[in-house]
């Protein structure tokens, strides 16, 4: 990016995007400064790095450094809320604001870009495509949308012109990115309060697939229909096990839920694969990320690494959040789940029955915004009902103000199995009386904050 300013002042520096977008430009050397609601780890972290961060909405706050448009950018996550005065008074003074999708637009370009987008699966698959460049292709840059554990950051900097990045589809944000290589993992209805209906979503989809550059390539899930303009654009089709280009065959559970499998390619196979986490789930993420390195290999001209990739696989550790394991014995399970989504809990909930056959499993949900909740609650219940028992917590407003009605009561009552309403602070005091063998938070909200003393109270358990 043309140096216009020396400072970026961020608005919602906190988010996982926006904590990427924020560690790059300290790595360039720019000032770097913002405001979010509530500290955080993430936010803990970029202050050590050198960040400015304040927690109070407060124009007197903003570092006086900051407080001149011509040398000061200013970038907005879309979950700040319009009544914002920090935003309203930088609106006043003319500063130059841009959105986090705006910016990585800009960021991207000159680079092969491979964008991953879809209702599901984005932050694991981007992960996994960004770690098997580093691994595999010895290359490549990354804006993801969680924490990796292979290079613990959300930021990847690396050599050559790949950059990988999650395209997100919430505020139509991934329609500022022109990737060479995309995946669409899934086209379920979701943010209805910003499509309207379902059938809006999947036009931005298809709007999004048709930006796609000339001589690009689409790698859809199996399954998934779009209409889109396929002029110059390769398609391929992905899968776990229902066939297309790029599929598993030979799935085999091995000890302690991990799974071996076989890539198939569209011109030859990885045999004996192991991915380094667990669930079933994520053998379609790998599937999908080997794909996006193939298709960048060939539009490079380069070829992929089989012995190198089958290595990356094997030593992925996962991503903050995603299925994230707590403890793993043969008495107490306890994992935690970034699932917000009917669709992302069904998958989660279905890979851990395949992992953990026959064992009590107790689900803890906090519902994540309140149009969501309101939108999918049947859906929520039906499939919070496939565990044993579900433990809801409040919904998690984020962005959005109460809606009359519409409390995790309103997904409780037509859940089918034993469920009860509890305090998020209380979930871990509540575990202790409960039969407690393979346990699961659930959530995109703050649920996370209670992970440690819940993992406390369950190995106690042990002893």
């Amino acid at each position: 990016m043309k140096r216009e300013f020396d400072n970026i002042y961020f608005l919602g520096i906190g988010g996982i995007g926006m904590s990427a977008l924020a560690r790059y430009f300290l790595h360039e050397g720019y000032r770097v400064a913002g405001y979010d609601l509530t500290a955080t780890p993430l936010t803990r972290a970029l202050e050590s790095e050198g960040a400015d961060i304040h927690y109070e909405d407060d124009v007197a706050l903003i570092p006086a450094i900051m407080r001149d448009p011509k040398s000061t950018l200013v970038v907005l996550t879309p979950a700040i809320p319009t009544d914002h005065k920090e935003w309203a008074w930088l609106r006043e003074q003319g500063f130059r604001i841009e959105k986090r999708s705006q910016m990585l637009g800009v960021l991207s370009e000159g680079k092969c870009v491979m964008a991953v987008a879809g209702t599901h699966g984005k932050t694991t698959t981007s992960t996994l495509a960004a770690w098997l460049n580093y691994a595999a292709a010895g290359e490549g840059s990354a804006f993801l949308g969680g924490i990796s554990r292979n290079f613990g950051s959300n930021l990847v900097l690396g050599e050559g012109r790949r950059l990988v990045v999650e395209a997100d589809e919430y505020d139509r944000s991934f329609l500022r990115l022109y990737p060479n290589v995309a995946v669409i993992t899934a086209t379920d209805a979701d943010h209805l309060d910003i499509y309207g209906t379902p059938e809006a979503m999947v036009e931005a989809f298809e709007q999004f697939a048709s930006q796609i550059k000339a001589g690009g390539a689409l790698i859809l899930k199996q399954g998934v229909e779009l209409r889109f303009d396929t002029a110059g654009r390769e398609l391929y089709r992905y899968s776990c096990d229902e066939g297309g280009d790029f599929h598993a065959e030979n799935i085999e559970l091995m000890e302690g839920g991990y799974y071996r499998y076989d890539v198939v390619l569209p011109d030859g196979r990885i045999d004996g694969c192991t991915l380094g986490i667990l669930g079933k789930v994520h053998i379609e993420n790998s599937i999908a990320a080997v794909a996006m390195l193939w298709c960048a290999a060939r539009i490079e001209g380069k070829s992929l690494d089989y012995d190198k990739v089958r290595g990356a696989l094997r030593e992925f550790e996962g991503v903050k959040r995603r299925m994230e394991v707590y403890l793993n014995t043969s008495e107490q399970v306890y994992i935690d789940d970034y699932a917000h989504h009917p669709e992302e809990l069904r998958a989660t909930i279905s890979s851990l029955r395949g992992i953990f056959p026959g064992r009590r499993l107790i689900a803890v949900f906090q519902p994540h915004l309140y149009t969501r909740t309101r939108d999918f609650a049947g859906e929520f219940a039906e499939v919070l009902s496939m565990a044993d028992k579900v433990v809801m917590v409040p919904i998690y407003p984020a962005r959005e103000l109460p809606i009359e009605g519409v409390t995790s009561e309103l997904i409780g009552r037509d859940i089918t199995v034993e469920w009860e309403l509890v305090e998020r602070d209380s979930v871990a005091e509540y575990l202790k009386s409960e039969n407690t063998d393979v346990t699961v938070t659930f959530g995109a909200g703050n649920i996370d904050v209670i992970c440690s003393a819940v993992a406390k109270v369950l190995t106690e358990k042990l002893k």
